[in-house]
This record gives C-alpha cells, structure tokens and sequence, in this order.
C-alpha cells in the first residue's frame, strides 16, 4: 500500500511540473522582440508617438499588459482598464452606451476604441490629452471611472511582490513610479495597431471585395473621406456634425476645453477601422447601429448653427447607397487585429 502511494504522489509531482511546463510554454506570457517591433505599415502616414525614450520591451510590453489588465489601477480595485476596453470590441465597451466605474457609476461619454494609438496627435472625445503616455491619466482620476489618486497607486504596486519583479525586469531597477507605469501601458497600448482587414488586403492586391463592397468604397471616398481619410479613417480633427446637445449629458464638446464660441458641439473625429465591432456611436452612444448613424447624415436635419459643412456631401444617400457603404464599413474589420495573442488577458490562461 505504501508503494502505491508513493507512485501516486510521484505521479502527481510529475503532472504539476508538466502542467507548469505548459504553462511556462503558452503562447500568451511568451513575449519575444519580434512581438514589439513597432509596425509602420506601407501607406501609412508619419507616427505622432516615436517611442522615443521608450522603446518597447518583451518585458516592459508584459508589464504595461498586466496594468491594463488589472483593477489595481482603480481606487476600490474594481475597475481595470479592460473592464471598458474589451479586446473583441477592438477595445471599445461594445453596446454600452456610456462608460462604466467603480461603484456602478456611469460616465459622461462613449468608450472610444483603443487602436493605432502612435498616431493620434490628442485623446479623448474633446482633445484633452496630447500625449500618449499621458492619457490613462484621465481615466485613471476621474471620479466617474477609477477614481485613483497617483500617490495611492504607486503605494499599493510597491506593496505587491509579483508587481515589484515586473517593474524590475522591465527598468532594472526597483523603483516604481507613475512615469514608469504610464511608459509600460505606452509600450502595450502603443502597439495595437490594426492593419489587416480585408481592406487592407485589398489595397495590398492581396484580396478582393464584392461587387456591393466596392460600389461601398467608391460611395465613401465621395461622401464620407473628407473626415474619415483613408489609411486612419479619421483626420484626427474635431468637428460638429449637427448633432442636438443631450440635455441631461449636457456634454458641449470641445467647447468646454477650449472656450472658444465656434467650439461648440465639435468632437473628435473617430477612426472607422473596426467600426463593425465599436457600437453604440458618437460620443454619447446615442446611434445603436451604422444604420441610424448614416441615417442622421442622409436626413440633412442638422440641428446647430455651426455644423461642419462637408457633411452636407452625405445628405439625400438612399437606401442602396447606404447598405453599401455599410458592407464597405464592414469589410474595416480586423480579425487579425482582435485576436492577437498579444494582447489577450494574461490572467485567463
């Protein structure tokens, strides 16, 4: 009996170190160099955000995905990052309408989608933020969200053994700090760039697209490329496109950052890559679907003094028109992109 049980123990401690065998082999913690090389696809234009002074890391990617990840970056450790920007929804919060904090608060705005983030010259729906490095600052603090204090969060990363080690592969050494935990969410965020949808197979001659798809293209390149300009799909600019102010948002746009008259009711102008899987729309979530949304521009019913004029290129599309340019949104999408291993939650394998 004793020798039986002796086996047994044998086999058991020779599972577990080939169970931690796989583990230490999985895809998902494996994060080599050529993981981090940074992409400048054919066509695309200049980057905003060089990596300059924070050139990514297999290490420092790793530790910028454990923070994402983790709701210790919130004040209750609740919230993480990823509770909004959820990878199969191209890191939008896909069918909420608004963002979502501790405490079960509700925010003021639509969750933007977290893509070909290197170049963007400002962040947020208003243009708050103008760097990289500093944009999770927003959420972070703001009261509606993670409600953090800085302070606060470096103390409980330098109580947390697993987060010292990380720091320490990462920077070689064992100081951490907000600078450092911005530059690592920099190196992960930075590096989510979305470049291989069937358009861009296209492009690349590397695909085709259907009949109704390409009558689509040609649609949006006359209506809609004015703001939405090819590779991006967005010109990084702000505008206001006719939309009535939510009277219990009460949300101005850039106006309040800004103060200037002709500021009122702009917003960013927000990529359409990926737009397939980034519903609601606009910055309060108010359009469920891409139909609504190309029915507010057909319409022509802009209810501000100051919309942009471009849009009126859009006025007067019937029904066949737009379900083409929608099979064209569609064709924005990046499977490549949402399922990349490198960018899953590594504490779920």
């Amino acid at each position: 009996m004793k020798s039986k049980s002796f086996l047994v123990i044998l086999s058991l401690i020779g599972f577990i170190i080939l169970l931690n065998g796989f583990v230490s082999e999985n895809p998902y913690f494996i994060i080599t160099k050529k993981d981090v090389e940074v992409q400048h696809p054919k066509g695309f234009p200049k980057v905003v955000y060089e990596f300059n002074n924070n050139k990514p890391t297999p290490d420092g990617f790793i530790l910028g995905r454990y923070l994402f990840y983790d709701p210790i970056l919130s004040k209750d450790s609740s919230i993480s990052c990823a509770f909004c920007h959820q990878r199969f929804a191209a890191f939008a919060h896909i069918d909420h309408a608004l963002s979502h904090g501790i405490n079960s608060l509700i925010g003021k705005r639509n969750v933007p989608a977290i893509q070909n983030e290197i170049w963007q010259k400002s962040f947020m729906w208003e243009g708050a933020v103008n760097h990289l490095e500093m944009q999770p600052l927003a959420p972070i603090t703001n009261p509606m969200e993670m409600n953090e204090e800085l302070p606060h969060l470096i103390t409980k990363l330098q109580r947390n053994p697993a987060y010292i080690q990380r720091f320490q592969r990462a920077f070689h050494d064992t100081i951490i700090n907000s600078e450092k935990v911005l530059k690592a969410l920099a190196q992960f965020t930075g590096l989510m760039i979305s470049n291989n949808s069937r358009y861009d197979r296209f492009i690349r001659h590397e695909d085709t697209l259907t009949s109704m798809e390409f009558a689509g293209l040609n649609l949006f390149r006359s209506h809609c490329e004015n703001c939405h300009k090819e590779p991006l799909f967005t010109d990084n600019s702000f505008r206001n496109i006719g939309l009535v102010l939510d009277t219990l948002l009460k949300d101005s746009g850039r106006i309040a950052l800004t103060g200037i008259v002709s500021d009122y009711m702009k917003f960013k102008v927000p990529s359409l890559r990926n737009v397939e899987l980034t519903y609601p729309y606009m910055h309060d979530g108010r359009f469920r679907n891409l139909e609504q949304v190309l029915n507010h521009y057909a319409k022509g019913d802009f209810r501000t003094d100051n919309f942009d004029k471009s849009i009126l290129r859009i006025v007067g599309l019937n029904e066949t028109e737009k379900i083409q340019i929608i099979a064209f949104l569609k064709t924005l999408t990046d499977k490549t992109f949402t399922y990349d291993r490198r960018f899953a939650d590594p504490t779920l394998y």
